[in-house]
């Protein structure tokens, strides 16, 4: 079911248009929809940036200490092999009763460092023995001693873990003296690991050091570099605020334009050349409009003095003394009729030409409650067969603007509801001053319970010549100007209107200033 802005049928073409038309999510929905901190052209960069230096700090700082911890393991490598070959050196014709005895000669060699281990190890006995931090050889316990035995004979040196005295490269050696025994002998790794892990942590804090100032420059660095594209948001934005939709546009909003032969130049002259065209199309377009405009208001002025002639030729036929056959009565009343419905036209079209031209109405104080009260009770006689109801302070409500159109608002409005309501609809009119915002307005209020309107028509309601179904309308040959003359008039007073519809309840609001 719908509602007209007038009676008939809305333009298949409009409603076509309005049908493919994206609804839009707004409100709290729309706000929980959005993301908290928008992913900006500037911030992506960043993170790009962020990310690189990152990644290559880390590839850097990786191959950095992995070198540096490879190359210190090497060097103490060949210090273990001095001091295997120091110890080969002790000119010792036998082993002794006690080979432990064996071990402290091996540590007690001139030139070997502090924590060097020595152990001599057979498939039975173990003696091990190491260089303390006060120069003394005591022996190693049984875990450490334990850790010693693994080595393997294969002359190359191994990492082990020695107890609770830490990491050592540990090498082991055969004995041409003692064949049963074997000799190994270990360099403490806790020098190298404390080397290592002070680069890394180096390397680690110069590369966040290094970010942070990358980050800071490369922040400013992009911000002036995507300066260009800031103006053309911000002269987008001005444009779009710009009243586009009426009247003569003056679009003289440019973007200042840079190097053409970058990105953003490219942009900021491409976009300049496009408002060209759109200030050249918004100027041809007002220019058209004005023509129609001054067609439709010339048009109109000048087929009011014809329609006149044509009514009163009628009404003097019919005023003829003479008898006149029925079909030519019929004939001459169906003249009058329609000379009547396109005088009301031609005065529609008239009305809404002077409006568009900017042509201020008549502005005296206007009670609207008188006017609500004289509306609705013309209506009731024009439909006794609806339910109309009135809904008035009891001190006057006055506004400034022209009465007359005023009272057409309302009478456009009534008649509107009476013939697209079926008999028996209750119509109620409010009249009320609004205090809830500044300034303080009146509103009008007009609610029927009849069918509602469709939404398909809903949207352009108050377009001209926007017809609804047909099937509802109690009353044929609507010019669907009505609405139109309603939002004309109520704007050029400094109001607004609006329509609310669901089956059961439409009502259509018009808020003047007070």
């Amino acid at each position: 079911m719908t509602r007209p802005g007038d009676p008939g049928h809305a333009a298949a073409a409009r409603e076509e248009a309005t049908s493919h038309v994206p609804a839009q999510v707004t409100g709290p929905m729309a706000d929980a929809a959005l993301p908290r901190h928008p992913v900006t052209l500037h911030r992506r960069l960043l993170v790009i940036v962020a990310a690189l230096l990152v990644a290559v700090s880390a590839v850097i700082g990786v191959a950095t200490v992995a070198i540096f911890h490879g190359s210190s393991v090497e060097r103490l490598d060949a210090s273990l092999r001095a001091t295997t070959t120091r110890a080969d050196q002790v000119d010792v014709p036998a082993l002794p009763p006690d080979p432990s005895v064996r071990a402290e000669e091996f540590l007690r060699v001139p030139g070997q460092p502090v924590g060097t281990l020595a152990a001599f190890v057979s498939d039975t006995t173990v003696f091990a023995r190491y260089i303390s931090a006060g120069g003394e050889v005591p022996e190693l316990d049984v875990a450490a001693t334990r850790a010693l035995t693994e080595v393997p004979l294969d002359g190359r040196p191994h990492t082990i873990t020695v107890g609770s005295l830490g990491e050592y490269r540990a090498l082991a050696l055969s004995l041409e003296a003692a064949p049963e025994f074997r000799a190994v002998l270990a360099l403490p790794m806790a020098d190298l690991n404390a080397q290592t892990t002070q680069l890394a942590w180096t390397v680690a804090l110069v590369a966040l050091a290094g970010l942070a100032v990358a980050l800071a420059i490369g922040s400013a660095v992009v911000r002036r570099a995507l300066s260009p594209l800031a103006d053309v948001t911000s002269t987008a934005q001005r444009v779009s605020d710009l009243p586009l939709d009426r009247g003569d546009v003056a679009l003289a909003e440019r973007v200042p334009v840079g190097d053409e032969r970058t990105e953003v130049g490219r942009l900021g002259t491409a976009f300049n050349r496009m408002l060209g065209h759109v200030a050249s199309a918004l100027s041809a377009r007002e220019q058209s409009e004005q023509k129609v405009r001054r067609f439709v208001a010339d048009a109109s002025h000048e087929l009011r003095t014809p329609l006149a002639s044509i009514r009163g030729y009628a009404e003097l036929t019919r005023l003829h003394g003479g008898e006149l056959p029925p079909d030519v009565v019929h004939a001459i009343g169906r003249i009058e009729a329609e000379s009547l419905r396109m005088t009301e036209l031609v005065e529609d079209l008239l009305l809404l030409a002077r409006l568009d031209e900017g042509r201020e109405l008549a502005a005296r104080p206007v009670d609207l409650r008188q006017l609500v009260v004289d509306s609705v009770g013309d209506a009731q006689a024009a439909g006794p067969d609806h339910d109309w109801r009135v809904a008035v302070p009891d001190e006057p409500v006055t506004v400034m603007g022209d009465a007359s159109r005023l009272h057409q608002v309302l009478a456009n409005l009534l008649a509107n509801a009476r013939a697209h309501t079926p008999e028996g609809t209750e119509v109620v009119v409010r009249l009320q001053r609004v205090t809830d915002a500044a300034p303080d307005r009146v509103r009008l209020t007009v609610t029927d319970d009849g069918p509602g309107i469709d939404a398909g028509v809903r949207a352009n309601l108050f377009e001209r010549f926007v017809r609804g179904d047909a099937s509802r309308s109690r009353r044929a040959g609507s010019t669907g100007l009505g609405l139109a003359i309603v939002r004309a008039v109520v704007e050029a007073h400094g109001g607004t209107v609006a329509v609310e519809s669901e089956p059961g309840r439409t009502e259509f609001t018009v808020d003047l200033p007070a």
